[in-house]
C-alpha cells in the first residue's frame, strides 16, 4: 500500500476505534488518525504472529486487525495522558 493508502486507512480506522471507544481523549483528530495508521501496524504484526494475516489493503479483514490494534493504541494512549 502506498503512503496516501496508510493515511486514508488510518482516517477510516482511527474513527472505527473513536466510535468503538467513546469518550474524551486528550488530542484531536490528528492524533487518531495517527493512532489509526500506528494501529494498522500493531494490529498487522499481532494478526501475523498469531497467524491471523497481516493488514494488505481496504479488505474486511484488514479493517478488523487495524481497528483492533488502533482501539490498542488508544488505550494505551488514554492510560498514559489520562
Amino acid at each position: 500500500m502506498g503512503l496516501l493508502s496508510w493515511i486514508v486507512l488510518g482516517l477510516v480506522v482511527g474513527a472505527l476505534a473513536k466510535w468503538l471507544m467513546p469518550g474524551p481523549d486528550p488530542g484531536g483528530w490528528i492524533i487518531t488518525i495517527l493512532l489509526g495508521i500506528g494501529g494498522a501496524f500493531v494490529g498487522g504484526w499481532i494478526g501475523s504472529f498469531l497467524g491471523f494475516g497481516t493488514v494488505t489493503g481496504f479488505n474486511l479483514g484488514s479493517l478488523v486487525l487495524a481497528t483492533g490494534g488502533a482501539v490498542l493504541l488508544l488505550a494505551a494512549h488514554r492510560k498514559i495522558k489520562g
